[in-house]
């Protein structure tokens, strides 16, 4: 028996820093013991298929594909969107792994398959066994609904499953990887192996593939040496830069990816909250990795309060905190620089939340964080993996870019990359927001781009500056004509900002372009965007 080290409670280190430096050994005793401390199995093949906007659920497919070469297991790893690569009438064991973004919609990448499946015409599946993973955020009412309906459908072709489908809220960590030991153990015994052989215990952590030693559960405590706003004195919103300092973290990134930023309550509400609630500052409860704490330090640092600001909230102890409370996540937000261009630093655009409901002023925990309250604090972050959301390849391709608002922030990152690269494809910038005399944020920045030719073509949307109210998705009703050519050129189309409204708009007047410019009926203009998302020319990252 191979016993693996690993390192004391005792040991200076955080419980995420330490379950990162024991994943990461158990992982290398792994690779070094496996020949001979970890029994084979006779080369059982299963099947994963992933869909994801932000790229977490490649990282579980790929980490549970990992897992299982290490016990013998072949595992495929397959994107929703070459689904047609996946034979499902002769396939024997299928995990579907699967977020859901905004309320209730598939990832794009899932769409396609999720069409094949739920149509009349779907194979009888009677011969498959599966099991779901379904990410999601209970934030919405719609929570995990992709994962569900997958799994609901699946069985309603004759499917059955290997595992009952365990749905993940933002902190999957513990569940996922559940669900995963589980799965493979269940794998590993029917790959001919006896269930004695293998057990939970056994199975080594996988560490996640970092650029760094930095991830999610190890965030990297980064500098911010700049918030600047971007909005002009008299807009109705508080739109801001940062730039946080990356030397010697030994961090990369690309253009596409996201920043994961892990914010503090406000103090002020979390002490209002206390004197309200009559309850002691001093007082131990858990804190969300089931540390004790004194409660007003758990309240800022580890759970979502705003359940506490609510005059209906249903806790009336302060030792129910930590059972009722959500814990508190990380934010993501979208990179708005190249790293080719912005050497050791990452930038953000962030629309600062503040408002007042029924007398309660309330603050968006990450965008007050980071506007108002770090100063010479260290900030959390890490980088989240976009393993979709890319540039093309071949520099000489043109580029649409539909990104209002704060969604313009992976627009920016891509024509500094450009840029910086030399790539001689024409760019396109669609930029939308209430005024041009205070919202059109990196104005200077576009222009010059602009001016000198490198963004090719500008076109804004500033709602506001007329009786009548006017969006991006206008524009592109407006421009279908040259739109059409360009896309027919070989044009890649990315759209980034809101789910809920916005990129449903967006979709749509893609689709009349198509109608329109290209005289496409409404099916065949269908099949035409359907195809440009199968060839990855048109791509959304959208919240």
């Amino acid at each position: 028996m191979v016993v693996i080290p690993s390192i004391p409670e005792s040991a200076p280190f955080s419980p995420e820093q330490r379950a990162w430096i024991n994943g990461y050994i158990a992982g290398l005793m792994a690779q070094s013991t496996s020949a001979t401390a970890v029994p084979t199995a006779t080369s059982l093949e299963f099947t994963i298929l992933y869909g994801t906007q932000t790229g977490t659920s490649e990282m579980i497919a790929h980490k549970v594909a990992r897992s299982a070469k290490g016990k013998g297991l072949k595992a495929r790893v397959v994107n929703m969107n070459d689904f047609t690569q996946v034979d499902l009438t002769s396939l024997p064991y299928l995990l579907v792994i699967t977020s859901t973004y905004g309320d209730g919609n598939m990832p794009d990448n899932a769409q396609a398959f999720w069409d094949y499946l739920k149509a009349d015409s779907a194979p009888s599946l009677t011969h498959l066994q599966f099991s779901v993973l379904a990410l999601g955020d209970t934030n919405y009412t719609q929570f995990c609904q992709s994962g569900k309906r997958f799994d609901q459908r699946l069985e309603e072709l004759g499917a059955k499953r290997l595992h009952t489908r365990v749905d993940c809220d933002t902190d999957y960590e513990k569940n996922s990887e559940e669900w995963t030991q589980n799965i493979i153990q269940i794998l590993f015994s029917l790959s001919g192996s006896t269930s004695s052989q293998l057990s939970v215990s056994s199975l080594p952590v996988e560490p996640l593939a970092t650029s760094s030693a930095y991830s999610k559960t190890n965030p990297y405590p980064a500098s911010l040496v700049t918030n600047r706003l971007l909005t002009k004195n008299g807009s109705g919103k508080e739109i801001r830069h940062f730039e946080f300092s990356l030397k010697d973290s030994g961090i990369s990134y690309e253009v596409g990816d996201a920043l994961g930023v892990w914010p503090q309550n406000c103090p002020d509400l979390v002490d209002e909250i206390l004197k309200t609630k009559n309850w002691k500052p001093d007082e131990i409860v858990q804190d969300r990795h089931n540390q004790p704490k004194p409660l007003r330090d758990a309240l800022i640092q580890d759970y979502e309060i705003h359940p506490l600001l609510a005059s209906e909230a249903n806790i009336t102890s302060s030792a129910e905190v930590s059972s009722k409370l959500k814990k508190l996540s990380p934010r993501l937000y979208s990179i708005s620089s190249s790293p080719k261009a912005f050497q050791d630093q990452v930038h953000l655009t962030v629309s600062v939340v503040r408002y007042e409901l029924n007398g309660i002023k309330h603050k968006g925990v990450c965008s007050t964080f980071l506007a108002d309250r770090t100063g010479s604090t260290k900030v959390p972050i890490f980088i989240q993996t976009s393993h979709g959301f890319r540039l093309p390849t071949n520099y000489d391709a043109p580029v649409i870019m539909i990104g209002p608002g704060t969604g313009v922030a992976p627009f920016r990152a891509f024509l500094h990359e450009r840029l910086a690269v030399g790539a001689k494809g024409k760019n396109w910038l669609f930029f939308g927001e209430q005024r041009s005399k205070t919202d059109f944020y990196y104005e200077e920045e576009f222009i010059e781009m602009f001016t000198n030719g490198h963004l090719t073509k500008l076109d804004t949307a500033f709602s506001r500056d007329q009786s009548t109210k006017i969006y991006v998705q206008h524009r592109m009703e407006e421009r279908a004509k040259e739109l059409w050519d360009w896309l027919e050129s070989g044009a890649y189309a990315y759209v980034c900002g809101d789910a809920m409204k916005m990129a449903k708009d967006v979709d749509e007047a893609l689709h009349l372009v198509c109608e329109k410019a290209g005289n496409l009926s409404k099916e065949a203009a269908s099949e035409y965007v359907k195809k440009l998302k199968a060839e990855k020319r048109y791509l959304r990252d959208v919240y």
